[in-house]
């Protein structure tokens, strides 16, 4: 099946116009073709799915559906009405915004002013109401419940905030259906429990939503229908309380994936310890200490404040931690040093791979070969030759859907570039690799590529520690270590329940009478 289907009008809305219906998009970049006859018909009122793999279309069809680009070939229409000319971004933005997984906040000004934008408060003189605008900041987020200072630099805001922020900035438009691009990415539990509850607080107001997002458990529990894009194609449309778990995953990959999880090879009784955290004290008070051997897999879980991050990212030199010590295969690394800890043989994937893990303007193999200039070098210089041939093996190695090592990796799909990342990690061969949320944004095709590079690793001797609240990457675990409130609380071995480590994450004991 290629196009939408007119669906019968059994959604909250009876028999309302769609409040968008794209019809037969195509849409061709040189001879890629990123979509092809594709569509969606989102209907007033819902909460409405669209998930597929990266690559799929999905983000080629939001960029048609919010103006930035045209379509080759198809129509959209908001409410019955064509879509507006493609320069005309007033009226753009009274149809329809978007939420993007990379905010669009500016940092250096403060709330009110991103809030209004080119659209600031003056008097008769042209100069900036200051006064006014702080005002009208104010009653535009009370009407929308969302509690942020608006005098307080954007810079300041939790990923959470930011979100509300651009929620609100788009309302303030006039349009009434938002377009949610990976908005739980970043965010713990309860974060998501928040977001969960103003989508359906601003559903009951009228709005409608778009939900793009590579966790399906949260189709089920926010949406009412999903569609599913792959290979640039429309594959079905569905009610979410209709459409099986398996089905959604085979409709997005065209086959059943499963994902990785622990083999249980118990360790060689004399693998030797290659990291070990003594004490690590980090500058928010977490707490950690742990020994993990070699071809060990060790997870650390938790929620939002829950420290493990803070602790992941002071062991691999990020922050400089406050006390303690980390020692790599008997090597005491220098604190707050990244080049240090990549020098003792650290491999890492950051949690924010946007601001910490890519040089978006340089390519694959750029990005790739950027910790490990000794591997590619020439007599003292960069060999374009071995750096290149060093990125195909990646390329080929992690699936990384690239038509050579040379493309930039603003080029690609989101879990691609994750791949890049994973790539640069591995390049050194290192003998500790710490994951700090690493499948975060990503298609379920890729989740399973990138966890199974985890067995592949350890099989070699290297020691890997997964930091993540997903409960598919630390499956993949011999153990988990779980902190609250920057404290390890336990210690669960593998064959945990899920009910039981969820628990633990958020300071509960099941087992407790």
């Amino acid at each position: 099946m290629n196009t939408v289907p007119h669906h019968s009008a059994d959604g909250p809305a009876g028999d309302a116009r769609p409040v968008v219906e794209a019809v037969n998009i195509t849409k061709r970049f040189g001879s890629t073709v990123a979509l092809l006859d594709a569509g969606i018909v989102v209907r007033p009122g819902e909460t409405h799915a669209l998930v597929g793999r990266n690559g799929a279309g999905k983000s080629t069809l939001v960029g048609i559906l919010t103006g930035l680009q045209a379509a080759d070939g198809g129509a959209v229409a908001f409410a019955g009405r064509p879509a507006p000319p493609l320069g005309d971004r007033d009226a753009w933005r009274r149809q329809v915004a978007c939420v993007y997984q990379k905010s669009t906040i500016i940092p250096t000004l403060t709330v009110a002013e991103n809030l209004f934008l080119n659209r600031h408060a003056r008097g008769v003189a042209g100069l900036i109401q200051w006064s006014r605008l702080r005002r009208q900041a104010e009653e535009l987020l009370a009407t929308w419940s969302v509690e942020v200072d608006v005098r307080q630099p954007a810079a300041s805001l939790s990923v959470e905030q930011r979100q509300f922020v651009e929620i609100a900035r788009a309302l303030s438009f006039g349009a009434r259906f938002i377009i949610l691009d990976e908005p739980t990415a970043q965010l713990d539990g309860a974060g998501i429990n928040r977001l969960f509850t103003r989508i359906r607080d601003l559903r009951a107001q009228g709005v409608t939503f778009l939900f793009i997002s590579h966790h399906l458990q949260e189709i089920y529990e926010i949406c009412d229908q999903v569609t599913v894009f792959r290979d640039a194609r429309h594959i079905l449309t569905a009610p979410v309380a209709q459409l099986r778990r398996p089905d959604l995953v085979a409709a997005m990959t065209g086959e059943d994936v499963t994902m990785p999880e622990a083999d249980h090879r118990p360790l060689v009784a004399d693998a030797p310890v290659l990291l070990s955290v003594r004490d690590l004290t980090t500058a928010t008070g977490a707490e950690l200490s742990l020994e993990a051997r070699a071809g060990e897999v060790v997870g650390i879980a938790g929620g939002g404040g829950s420290g493990k991050v803070e602790v992941a990212e002071a062991i691999v030199g990020l922050a400089r931690a406050a006390g303690g010590s980390v020692v790599v295969d008997g090597r005491t690394l220098r604190p707050g040093s990244v080049p240090d800890a990549l020098d003792a043989g650290v491999g890492l994937v950051p949690q924010d791979r946007h601001r910490e893990g890519l040089v978006p303007l340089l390519s694959i193999a750029e990005n790739v070969t950027m910790t490990v200039p000794d591997r590619v070098a020439r007599r003292g210089l960069i060999s374009p030759a071995r750096r290149d041939a060093l990125a195909r093996g990646t390329i080929a190695d992690l699936a990384i859907k690239a038509s050579g090592p040379q493309v930039p990796v603003s080029d690609l799909s989101g879990g691609n570039q994750q791949k890049v990342v994973m790539g640069r990690a591995l390049a050194s061969e290192p003998k500790v690799l710490v994951l700090i949320t690493p499948t975060a944004g990503v298609d379920v095709r890729s989740k399973q590529t990138l966890l199974g590079v985890v067995d592949e690793v350890r099989r070699g001797g290297t020691t890997v520690l997964v930091v993540s609240d997903e409960l598919d990457d630390l499956r993949i675990c011999d153990r988990v270590l779980v902190m609250f409130q920057g404290r390890v609380v336990g210690e669960m071995a593998h064959g945990w329940r899920d009910n039981d480590l969820v628990a633990a994450m958020e300071g509960v004991d099941l087992h407790h009478v």
